[in-house]
């Protein structure tokens, strides 16, 4: 990955009020992080042309929707060279409920996120990565009982503050 320009105090602290509120209009960011209007704005450009900024989006209460299942499922495959990850992290990324893939060390490959509308329906996506050619040697599941919290922003400044 190519890096982008150094980030300072100020950038970082954009980066973090945007993470807890996309939507935050420019003129209140630039109060939020000490600067007039213009300079933040083109700070703003310039972060998500160096590509920290990937996307803006709203977190949805899918208990709201109805009723889901959450799901970490720990992989292991069966063989262990460079193509069989490729094939199948190639192949998990066409399943829409797969929300999250972690390849991990440890006693196992991957850790999987999914999000189905039960357990029938997350039994039915294994069953079918299982009869298909993903590579899987064994995997075991663990179903989301109760999540007290779910932080959709990362400590920014906390991991990166002291850098600029």
């Amino acid at each position: 990955m190519i890096p982008g320009p150094k980030l300072d105090r100020i950038d970082l602290k954009i980066l973090a009020q945007l993470q807890q509120a996309g939507r935050i209009t420019n003129v209140e960011l630039a109060d939020a992080v000490g600067l007039s209007p213009s300079p933040c704005l083109t700070r703003v450009k310039r972060l998500e042309k160096a590509g920290y900024i990937t996307g803006y989006g709203a977190h949805i209460n899918l208990a709201k929707l109805g009723e889901f299942l959450t799901v970490f499922t720990q992989v292991t495959l069966t063989e262990h060279r460079s193509g069989d990850f490729s094939r199948f992290e190639t192949r998990i990324r066409k399943i829409d409920e797969i929300v999250e893939c972690h390849l991990v060390s440890g006693g196992y490959d991957y850790l999987l996120k999914f999000v189905t509308q039960g357990v029938a329906h997350y039994q039915t996506i294994i069953e079918g990565m299982l009869e298909g050619d993903f590579g899987i040697e064994k995997y075991f599941s663990y179903v989301v009982i109760k999540s007290p919290f779910i932080k959709h922003h990362l400590p920014i400044q906390t991991l990166f503050g002291d850098q600029g």
